[in-house]
C-alpha cells in the first residue's frame, strides 16, 4: 500500500506517516452522485403516527442543500464544528451533510449528555451552532452557563421538534424548517457557490469527530475524514457485500462510531434505505415491520433480545417448551457444523427444515430478524452462549473489533469461520502487529486524524510511521484469528504466560442471564478496584437483570416490589451464586470469584457509573462503592450503605440500605441436568 510521505499532518503539528487510500469522493459529493442515478430511490423512510414517511435520493439531496445554504447564512464556513444534539432522525443526516456541503463538520453529542459532559464536547469544539432535537435539549443548551468555559461560543440553536417550543423567544432559537426556508430562498443565488464548496472539498478533509468512550475521564474528541469513514466502508462490503435493496434500522445514537460505520459511511457507499423508528418505545415493533438485512448492535441489545426470548419461552406450556427444545438442538448441531467448515448430513439437514419451521423461524420473526443477511457486534465481548443462541436460530452473527480511532472496524469474522472467543481476521488493507506486553496496533487508511485540539494524546497513540496503539492486549489464536484479551493496563500475565484480567473474568460471569453487570475486583483496598493482585481473593459486585430475574421470580411465585426488593431476596441471591458457580468452573483457580454482593440498584450512566454506550467506569464504581469493596475484601458477612433518594418534588432523603456478601466456598454448580438450557431462564 502507497504511503504519504511525513510532514505537517492535517490533525495538527504531529507528523505522522499515514497509509494511502482509493477514495476520491466525500459523502456529500456521493450522496449527489445517488440523486443523479437514482432520484426516486428512497434514501430514508421515518414513521410518524404509525406511518413510514419516505425521503428519495433527489429530496434528501435537495434538502441537504436548503439547509447548508441556511447555515452558510448563520455564518458557518469551511473549518467550523456545527454540534448535533438528539436521537435519530433525518434531520440529524440532513445537518451532517449540509455541514461537510460548507467544508465544516460535525460532532455528535449523545441525547442523554448533560453537565460537564455536555460543557466539555461543546467548548472543546468551539461549535458556534448547535442542531438539537426537541424541548429537553434546547433547555439543556440554555441552561449553560457560558462563563463555565471561555471557549463556549454557541450563538445559534437549531431545533427540530418544535412541540413545547411554540412559546419560546430567545434569540439563540431557530427552528431546522426556518433554516431550511432561508437556505431554499437563496439557492438561485447562491446554489452555483455552493455546487463550488462542494467541490472544493476533498476526501482528506474532516467530516466527523466523534467522542471516545471516556471510562476514565472527559471523552476525547477523534477527528475523522471523509476517506477514513468511506475506506472503512469499502473494506467492509469486500468481506460483506451490501446492496442498494438492503435495510437498515437506526436505533443507536449517531455520536458512536457504530452508527456513523453502518447507517452514515456504509449507507452512502452502497446506497440503501436507512429507517428511523417512531420513537424508543416503538423500536422493536418498528424493526418486526422492516424486516432489516443487516443490522448491528452492542452485545447489550443482542443479550435484551436473548433475555426477550427466554421470557417468553418460560412463559410457554411444556409441550412449546419441548418442540422448541428438540428444535433448537438441531440448528445448534447445523450451525456447528457450518461454523466449523463442515457440511451438515443428509438426515441433519432434513430435520433442519423441520425445526426451523417449528422452532427457531417464529423466534427470528418475533425479534424482526427474519431478513436479516448478517449482524454484527462489538464494543465489548459478547458470550459464547448469546453468540451460539443466534447461530442456532439461523441468525449470522459475527463479532467486530475496532475503536472510534479506526472508524469502527478493523477486524471482523468471515462467513462459516465464526470462532465465538475470538473477534475475526483483519480487513482487506488492514495490518496488524503486537507491540511490547502484547499491544494490538493496527494501520490501514481508516485510522483518524488524531484528536481534536489535542496533539499530545494524538502523539501517544499514533505512531510516526501510522501505527494505531489500541491499548488493548491481544493473541493469535490457532487458526489465525485475534482474540482480544482486555485493555492492557488491566492484563496480567501469570507465570505460565497467561494473560487474563477484570473484564475476560466480569464477561464470564455476565453468561448468567440474571446478571447484568459485574465488576470483579481484588485486595483489600480502592487501588484494588483498578489492578489485580494474585495473593487477594477476587469479590465481584453484580448487578441483576430485572427482566429475567423478575420472570424468574413470578414463576417461583416469589413476591417482590422494586429492584431494590429483588436484589435483596435470598433465593435470588442463592440463584445468582449458582450462576457465578458455574461460571468459576470455566476460570483458572487462581482467578475464580469468592465473594459477591448484589447491588441495590443499576448501574447508571447520568451517575457516571457507566459510559452512554454502556462500558462500566470502574474507577467510579471503585470510588463510590469503597465501603462494599472493604467489606467485600475483609471478608465481612455484609455492609450497610447509605443512598440519596431524589423525589419527583425535588426532595432528597437518606436511606440505610443493608447489603449480604455471599461466600462461595460453599456453593456447588447445578448437577449436569440440573443446568439452565441459554434459551431459557429456567433450570
Amino acid at each position: 500500500m502507497s504511503a504519504q510521505a511525513p510532514g505537517t499532518d492535517p490533525a495538527g503539528a504531529v507528523a505522522i506517516e499515514r497509509p494511502g487510500h482509493d477514495i476520491t469522493r466525500t459523502m456529500p459529493q456521493m450522496l449527489r452522485a445517488h440523486a443523479a442515478a437514482t432520484p426516486d430511490a428512497v434514501a430514508m423512510q421515518e414513521k410518524r403516527y404509525g406511518i413510514w414517511m419516505p425521503t428519495t435520493w433527489a429530496t434528501y439531496r435537495d434538502r441537504v442543500r436548503d439547509f447548508a445554504l441556511g447555515l452558510a447564512d448563520m455564518g458557518v464556513t469551511r473549518g467550523d464544528i456545527v454540534a448535533v444534539l438528539g436521537d435519530n432522525r433525518p434531520e440529524w443526516l440532513i445537518a451532517e451533510l449540509a455541514a461537510q456541503s460548507l467544508g465544516a463538520a460535525v460532532v455528535g453529542i449523545y441525547p442523554t449528555s448533560i453537565g460537564t459532559e455536555l460543557t466539555h464536547v461543546l467548548a472543546v469544539a468551539r461549535a458556534r451552532v448547535v442542531v438539537a432535537e426537541d424541548q429537553e435539549q434546547v433547555d439543556k443548551l440554555l441552561a449553560i452557563d457560558p462563563a463555565a468555559d471561555e471557549r463556549l461560543v454557541v450563538e445559534h440553536i437549531v431545533y427540530y421538534d418544535p412541540h413545547g417550543l411554540e412559546q419560546y423567544d430567545h434569540p439563540m432559537l431557530s427552528e431546522f424548517t426556518a433554516v431550511e426556508d432561508t437556505g431554499r430562498a437563496a439557492v438561485e443565488t447562491r446554489g452555483a457557490w455552493l455546487d463550488e464548496q462542494i467541490e472544493a472539498c476533498g476526501p482528506d478533509d474532516l467530516a466527523v469527530i466523534c467522542t471516545t468512550s471516556g471510562t476514565t475521564s472527559l471523552p476525547k474528541l477523534a477527528e475523522l475524514s471523509h476517506a477514513n469513514l468511506l475506506s472503512m466502508a469499502a473494506r467492509l462490503t469486500e468481506i460483506d457485500p451490501i446492496t442498494p435493496k438492503f435495510r437498515y434500522v437506526s436505533t443507536l445514537p449517531f455520536a458512536w462510531i457504530g452508527e456513523q460505520m453502518l447507517a452514515v459511511a456504509s449507507g452512502l457507499h452502497a446506497g440503501f434505505t436507512v429507517s428511523f423508528p417512531e420513537d424508543s418505545s416503538t423500536q422493536r415493533s418498528d424493526l418486526r415491520e422492516i424486516g432489516p438485512d443487516v443490522m448491528f448492535a452492542p452485545p447489550r441489545i443482542w443479550e435484551s433480545l436473548l433475555t426477550e426470548v427466554q421470557v417468553r419461552i418460560d412463559e410457554a406450556g411444556p409441550v412449546k417448551r419441548a418442540i422448541f427444545g428438540w428444535g433448537y438442538s438441531v440448528m445448534d448441531r447445523i450451525a456447528a457444523a457450518r461454523n466449523e467448515g463442515r457440511s451438515p448430513g443428509a438426515g441433519l439437514r432434513a430435520a433442519g427444515v423441520l425445526a426451523d419451521l417449528v422452532a427457531t423461524r417464529p423466534i427470528r420473526e418475533q425479534l424482526g430478524l427474519t431478513r436479516i443477511k448478517r449482524g454484527y457486534t462489538g464494543g465489548a465481548p459478547l458470550g459464547p452462549d448469546v453468540f451460539r443462541f443466534f447461530h442456532a436460530i439461523g441468525v449470522n452473527l459475527k463479532q467486530i473489533y475496532g475503536q472510534t480511532e479506526i472508524c469502527g472496524i478493523a477486524v471482523l469474522h468471515r462467513d462459516e469461520e465464526i470462532s465465538f472467543d475470538s473477534v475475526g481476521v483483519p480487513l482487506p488493507a488492514t495490518e496488524l502487529r503486537f507491540g511490547d506486553r502484547q499491544e494490538i496496533l493496527l494501520r490501514s487508511s481508516a485510522v483518524f486524524r488524531g484528536y481534536h485540539r489535542n496533539d499530545e494524546e494524538t502523539a501517544k497513540t499514533v505512531t510516526p510511521d501510522g501505527w494505531l496503539r489500541t491499548g488493548d492486549a491481544g493473541y493469535l489464536d490457532d487458526t489465525g484469528q485475534l482474540v482480544v484479551v482486555d485493555r492492557l493496563k488491566d492484563v496480567v500475565f501469570a507465570e505460565d504466560g497467561t494473560m487474563y484480567s477484570h473484564a475476560f473474568i466480569e464477561n464470564k460471569l455476565k453468561f448468567s442471564p440474571y446478571v447484568e453487570e459485574a465488576v470483579v475486583f481484588s485486595g483489600p483496598t480502592l487501588e484494588g478496584a483498578d489492578a489485580t493482585d494474585a495473593d487477594s481473593p477476587l469479590c465481584a459486585i453484580i448487578t441483576i437483570d430485572p427482566a429475567t430475574v423478575g420472570a424468574w421470580a413470578e414463576h417461583m411465585r416469589l413476591a417482590f416490589t422494586t429492584y431494590t426488593d429483588l436484589a435483596s431476596k435470598p433465593e435470588v441471591q442463592d440463584l445468582v451464586a449458582a450462576d457465578i458457580a458455574t461460571a468459576n468452573q470455566d476460570l483458572m483457580e487462581r482467578i475464580r470469584v469468592r465473594r459477591f454482593v448484589l447491588l441495590h440498584k443499576q448501574f447508571d450512566p447520568d451517575d457516571d457509573e457507566i459510559t452512554r454506550t454502556r462500558k462500566v467506569r470502574r474507577n467510579v464504581v471503585g470510588e463510590r462503592y469503597a465501603p462494599i469493596i472493604e467489606a467485600l475484601a475483609g471478608g465481612r458477612d455484609g455492609v450497610t450503605i447509605t443512598s440519596s433518594i431524589t423525589y419527583q418534588d425535588g426532595t432528597v432523603a437518606q436511606r440505610s440500605i443493608p447489603l449480604r456478601n455471599i461466600d462461595l466456598t460453599d456453593v456447588a454448580p447445578p448437577a449436569g441436568s440440573a443446568r439452565r438450557k441459554v434459551w431459557s431462564g429456567r433450570a
